[in-house]
């Protein structure tokens, strides 16, 4: 397994994981609608941007085994003045689920904390429904620090849970 730097040939890989991922867990939460529609293409755009001219608080790492991106992991470092960075997306193939991949991109996310802003937590949003993520999370040493409504893709409306590691070095 290789973890490094994503760069803008990773862009097609990266939009097309995040999006298979919508589809297989979002299902519920965003509108059928928009997961049946092009979400390639939505993804596409965001990662486009993301990668073509990386801003210099976002950090976003990929994981790739025998030359395929088996996950991703994208930190925005400095995000909250309470909570720290923001890890604002953690996808792992499917099938690779359960392997490792996560808890590695987990800790490369920590990593770019501690190396850049060191003295701020780490935190992410996952949805309520997605109890497979918040087991992870928890597994993983985090907290549930509160929870906040926010408009999903496509429409209608979500209810995300904090998840905290008000300290990053847990999760190296």
């Amino acid at each position: 397994m290789e973890y490094r730097h994503a760069t803008a040939d990773d862009i097609g890989p990266v939009a097309s994981l995040h999006a298979d991922s919508w589809r297989r867990h979002y299902r519920g939460s965003f509108s059928d609608a928009f997961l049946d529609g092009d979400v390639l293409t939505d993804r596409l755009a965001e990662w486009t941007d993301r990668l073509t001219a990386p801003h210099p608080d976002h950090d976003t790492v990929v994981a790739v085994d025998g030359g395929a991106l088996v996950g991703f992991v994208h930190t925005i470092l400095g995000h909250d003045p309470t909570w720290g960075a923001l890890l604002d997306n953690l996808h792992v193939v499917h099938g690779r689920k359960r392997s490792g991949v996560g808890t590695g991109l987990m800790a490369r996310s920590a990593a770019a904390v501690l190396a850049r802003r060191p003295v701020t937590g780490l935190y992410l949003w996952v949805l309520e429904a997605n109890t497979a993520g918040q087991a992870f999370y928890a597994a993983q040493g985090g907290t549930c620090a509160g929870s906040e409504w926010s408009e999903a893709p496509g429409g209608g409306t979500v209810l995300g849970l904090r998840y905290v590691w008000p300290d990053p070095t847990t999760l190296l």
